[in-house]
Parts: structure tokens; sequence; C-alpha cells
């Protein structure tokens, strides 16, 4: 089962994934883990599941700086793979297929997700807030779960 929300099965080459699986078991020594992140990334530059691994990692890692350059990449790289602007927001309803789960626009509504709860741990409530507006408009029947990172921002 794939655990990559926008992810075919088989997204990861062979040996990426291998680094990405070295990452996981190296979690707790940070630097051998995020170089581990790093390297398949640079070995796969377009793979968004090597994306989510370090935006997560970082966030994870409380890194926040790190984890939101790291999303606004991904978005970037899913925008390019999905055909539609990387801004989010010039994006509407009609600028993608956004309920196919399993291809790249799927990955970036959950992406823009991630950025939005990056964006509220660094007190940034307002951001977070309009890219919550803007998941909801584009993912109305909540299929990334934007609405648990909106309640948070509204309590």
């Amino acid at each position: 089962m794939n655990v990559i929300p926008g992810i075919a099965e088989g997204a990861v080459p062979p040996g990426v994934a291998d680094w990405l699986a070295q990452a996981v078991a190296s979690y707790h020594n940070t630097e051998r883990a995020e170089f581990l992140l790093c390297t398949a990334q640079a070995l796969a530059p377009e793979c968004l599941p090597v994306y989510f691994s370090l935006y997560k990692f970082y966030f994870y890692k409380c890194m926040l700086p790190q984890a939101e350059e790291v999303a606004l990449r991904a978005l970037d790289i899913a925008a390019h793979q999905g055909g539609f602007s990387p801004d989010w927001t010039r994006l509407d309803a009609a600028s993608a297929d956004w309920g196919r789960v399993d291809e790249p626009q799927h990955f970036y509504l959950f992406t823009l997700k991630a950025l939005a709860f990056i964006r509220l741990r660094q007190g940034l409530g307002d951001d977070s807030r309009a890219i919550l507006a803007k998941l909801q408009e584009l993912d109305p029947l909540d299929t990334v779960g934007g609405s648990v990172i909106r309640d948070l921002a509204e309590s």
C-alpha cells in the first residue's frame, strides 16, 4: 500500500528507496539521517516521495525553516509534473483535476497542507489560514485532511 499521498506505487527508484530506508533507520542520528535524505534528493531531484520524507523529517526535528524550504520546492516540482502553476494563490478548482489521488496534484494539495502547518508552527497564523482557505477551495471534500490543520489554526 502506498503511504505517500498523490504518489503512484513504484514512484521511488530502487536505489533511492534504499537511501530513504537508511534515513528512517537513522532518524535518531539527525546528521546521518539528513545526509541520507539529501543524498536521496540529489540522486532523484524530481522524486516527490523524497521531498515528502525530507520536509517531514525537518518538521519533526523542529527545523521549520528547512521544512518550509523543502515544502516550497516540493510544490514547484509537483506543479511542474502536474502541468499547473506552482503559485497556490493563482490556482482554482479548474487549474487541475484535484480529485486524482494518485497524481502530482494530490501530492501538491498534501504538501500545501504541510506548508500551512509549518507556517502555523512558525507563528504565521494569517499565512497559514490563507493557505488553508485555498486548500479548502481546491479540496472541498477534504481528501488531504486540511480541516485538521484548520481546526488547530482556529484554536
